[in-house]
């Protein structure tokens, strides 16, 4: 398949729950075989356009449109199997109940002889580096390999053109590296187009020959830079990183060190063995304590149980052996096992930021999804309306005030999760992968928000790929998988 060429004419498209655009009158044109590195900062509109040119932004009951968005000449929305995507969730790619067949799912749409898409399944895998059965359930994979196994699926396709959104997020640093060399390898192979969205854009500078910076005005989207990364990053380095992007040689701005040493227990595990499914025990046995005033840091590999870890110490699955306990200092009245407590007792007492924040997203708007967890604590609605102003303004998301959640960028969505999180002042939150989607101004206040919290006496869990993150929260590190 030839490779796809790529063009944006003046077009632009918006959710109508979101009340204002998210892309707009943006002029773009990719050739084909270009490697394109696309920037901005979180909610700028960069994962519109690549779903733009994915050709899946639906039609116009979802959204409006102006101008031309092109692939070959032809509209994107008719150009399917031309061109293959991976989103930034991974969750909404999943197809089908294995692995094997998820990965053919694209193959098989596409007419593919079944004895070649067997071939392709497999070497497409191999080149992502996902080690599991063809039969492995895809509900048991982790966020990481579900990462994998959604680009698996686009290898095996052999697109003209391949748009990846956040592909490497929530990978541990040899994942990163695998994920980055097998897009490598299938460009080599077919010649195909890249674009690729990234925060963190070291791994990929020396893959791509072009980065387009966007940014945001109030009426809409438009091309901040357009270049080769020297000519973008180098000349005009220091005005996109005061914009938000990530920049080489343009740290973020770093929190202060913690000011006391840690405090009390509130959290104990002893012997503590970790499942999501009874009787499969994934990771242990573990002897942890969580302390009032400090970061404790979950790392390790992709699949070895560093989320099934949190999501045990936050009392929302039971433990496989061993035991969890809450002390005295935590509990209040409650019995020892977090487990065991109702919903409410665990609002004030023990937060959690799942990995992927569709998963935990209830209302209609961001406004009142920061008030489901001080409404079910009865709070009166004056201290409901402080704290949820107080939240939108902190995180950056007082202009998505009224918009529907499921329309916020993936940024804009994490930041919206720990916001919700906060909102009920836990003593104890679990925060797993919390700095996913950030640009580097956000990710820096994030940063800041937890450091403060630490400060101010919460215990912090923090499961992260983000080595900057354990740095900057001078996090004291549980390996899993070690």
């Amino acid at each position: 398949m030839d490779p796809a060429a790529l063009d944006a004419c003046g077009w632009g498209w918006r959710y109508a729950t979101r009340l204002r655009w998210a892309v707009r009158e943006i002029d773009l044109h990719i050739e084909p075989g270009e490697r394109v590195l696309l920037l901005g900062a979180s909610g700028s509109g960069k994962s519109t356009l690549l779903q733009g040119f994915g050709g899946v932004l639906g039609g116009a009951d979802e959204g409006e449109t102006h101008g031309e968005l092109l692939v070959d000449g032809a509209p994107a929305a008719a150009s399917r199997g031309r061109v293959g995507m991976v989103l930034q969730d991974p969750d909404t790619q999943t197809m089908l109940a294995r692995v094997g067949d998820d990965v053919a799912f694209g193959c098989e749409n596409l007419g593919v002889p079944r004895d070649e898409i067997w071939t392709r399944v497999r070497e497409a895998m191999d080149a992502v580096e996902l080690r599991v059965p063809l039969d492995r359930s895809t509900a048991a994979l982790s966020g990481g390999q579900k990462q994998r196994l959604a680009l698996a699926g686009v290898i095996a396709m052999r697109p003209g053109a391949i748009l990846l959104d956040e592909p490497t997020a929530n990978l541990d640093p040899e994942g990163v590296r695998d994920v980055r060399d097998a897009v490598a390898a299938a460009l080599d192979a077919t010649g195909a187009t890249l674009v690729v969205i990234e925060h963190r854009i070291d791994v990929w500078l020396p893959l791509v020959d072009r980065v387009v910076v966007l940014g945001s005005e109030p009426d809409g989207t438009v091309v901040l830079a357009d270049g080769s990364p020297d000519e973008v990053l180098g000349a005009r380095g220091a005005e996109l990183a005061a914009s938000g992007v990530w920049v080489p040689g343009h740290p973020p701005a770093m929190p202060p060190a913690p000011a006391l040493a840690p405090g009390e227990v509130l959290l104990e595990a002893r012997g503590l063995t970790v499942s999501r499914s009874r009787g499969i025990p994934v990771a242990g046995p573990f002897d942890v304590d969580v302390r009032a005033g400090e970061v404790m840091g979950i790392t390790g590999p992709n699949g070895a149980g560093k989320s099934t870890l949190g999501l045990t110490l936050a009392g929302l699955i039971p433990a496989e052996s061993g035991h969890v306990a809450a002390t005295a200092a935590l509990r209040s009245g409650e019995g020892g096992d977090p487990f065991r407590w109702s919903s409410r007792a665990l609002l004030t007492r023990i937060s959690a930021v799942l990995q992927t924040p569709e998963h935990q997203l209830l209302a209609k708007t961001v406004r009142e999804e920061l008030a489901v967890g001080p409404r079910a604590l009865r709070l009166d609605e004056a201290e409901i309306a402080v704290r949820t102003d107080e939240l939108l303004e902190r995180l950056r998301l007082s202009a998505l005030a009224e918009a529907n959640p499921y329309t916020l960028s993936g940024g804009e969505k994490r930041r919206l999760t720990v916001a919700a999180a906060l909102a009920t002042r836990p003593r104890t939150i679990v925060l797993d992968e919390p700095t996913f989607g950030q640009d580097a101004t956000t990710w820096s206040e994030l940063v800041a928000i937890i450091a403060r919290l630490r400060d101010d006496g919460a215990a912090i869990v923090a499961i992260s790929h983000d080595e900057a993150v354990l740095r900057a929260l001078h996090a004291r590190r549980i390996e899993v998988g070690a």
